[in-house]
């Protein structure tokens, strides 16, 4: 006669029932983690935005204008180039909209590239102006793309 009590292990039955708990925590986890991905690289798109505009008004504040130098001759001015730009480039694309920025005036625009261009269409290009207004070209609430 064998004894029962010496048969340890799980049953086929336990073990369907932990997969299906598995798959189901899984299916709810991935979107989440997908849209939080999302969600940090906008913010880190803005981040370098920040960055750039706060070079323009130094740059303003040393020229007195955002255009050109105020050298002989003067020099065109160039999108900042910080270390963010170079991180971000596989997921946004930093220019001024329309070329250059006028003597008073500049926008800085972000435009999402692969994968961050099809998982943000909400919020799209993100944009931001002289006056420090935010903008974006998506159809989702303002606050929601700009925190």
């Amino acid at each position: 006669m064998r004894n029962r009590s010496s048969h340890r292990g799980f049953t086929l039955i336990e073990v369907m029932v932990v997969v299906a708990i598995v798959a189901i925590l899984a299916a709810v986890a991935y979107p989440s983690y997908l849209q939080s991905v999302t969600k940090t690289r906008r913010t880190a798109a803005q981040a370098c935005m920040v960055e750039m505009a706060q070079f323009m008004e130094r740059f303003y504040t040393t020229n007195m204008r955002y255009d050109q130098t105020a050298a002989a001759p003067p020099v065109a001015v160039a999108l900042a180039n910080p270390t963010c730009r170079a991180d971000m480039a596989a997921f946004y694309t930093f220019s001024f909209p329309g070329g250059q920025p006028t003597q008073s005036t500049y926008t800085i625009q972000a435009v999402p590239q692969g994968g961050q261009a099809t998982a943000d269409v909400g919020c799209g290009t993100l944009t931001l102006t002289q006056a420090g207004t935010k903008g974006r070209s998506g159809t989702a609430a303002m606050n929601l793309c700009w925190q």
